[in-house]
């Protein structure tokens, strides 16, 4: 089974990379457009460079790569939504569960914008998560949307229910990983990655949202009713 992640900057999508590479039966693959959405849109990212000599900039190959037939028998692709550009065609997407990882938007600003001062809204991928979404939706594909916070809170419950939608079976491997780097990390890492190489499984539940002001404030609203769409059609967690 191919499973493709969807999620936007500064969530737990790493750390669920981490919780699925962590079976014995599941590979990994880390943000595989990303080189080929910093080519198309001269953002300037740190380690622009090491991330373009990294990977092919070409979203061609990249969809060929992720087709290929894997060693392991299940894969993980973890995708973020921004780097799905417009014309990047998406008829691959089908034979393979997909799962959209949201954040409230708060949360995903006041942390994104610490390591991109930069940052918009089209930076964050709530818009283009929904869009997402929608196109798999018009694919007659039924996307799995899952809250970090939830997980966050009952990790072991909702990655029961999210096993048990997507048609894999359970395995509490997945609850906690080694600290430290991983083989499957991007080259970005150093930057991005400090607090959850620290980890040995999920963190636990986040706090009170954090207060923005002037322009993340309006980020933040912006993204809003995107999150909200979204988060209607929420996982619940597995009882018990």
């Amino acid at each position: 089974m191919k499973i493709a992640c969807w999620s936007g900057p500064r969530n737990i999508s790493t750390a669920l990379m981490y919780a699925f590479s962590n079976r014995a039966d599941c590979g990994a693959v880390d943000e595989p457009f990303y080189a080929a959405y910093l080519a198309a849109t001269d953002k300037p990212h740190p380690m622009r460079a090491e991330v373009l000599g990294s990977q092919p900039t070409d979203p061609e190959a990249v969809i060929s790569t992720l087709l290929e037939a894997d060693s392991s028998p299940h894969v993980y692709h973890k995708h973020m939504a921004q780097h799905m550009l417009p014309g990047i065609r998406r008829d691959w997407w089908t034979d393979m569960a997909h799962v959209l990882l949201i954040r409230h938007p708060a949360r995903v600003v006041a942390s994104f914008t610490k390591g991109f001062a930069e940052a918009g809204l089209e930076d964050i991928g709530a818009a283009q998560l929904a869009g997402i979404y929608d196109d798999l939706v018009a694919q007659g594909i039924d996307p799995v949307v899952v809250e970090g916070s939830d997980v966050r809170a009952r990790p072991e419950a909702m990655l029961r229910a999210l096993c048990s939608r997507i048609g894999l079976p359970w395995d509490p491997a997945m609850l906690s990983w080694p600290a430290g780097p991983k083989a499957v990390d991007g080259v970005w890492a150093p930057v991005w990655y400090g607090a959850v190489h620290g980890s040995t499984g999920f963190a636990g539940p986040e706090g009170d949202l954090p207060v923005l002001k002037g322009g993340h404030a309006e980020m933040a609203e912006a993204a809003m009713p995107y999150y909200r769409r979204l988060a209607a059609a929420k996982l619940s967690p597995e009882p018990g």
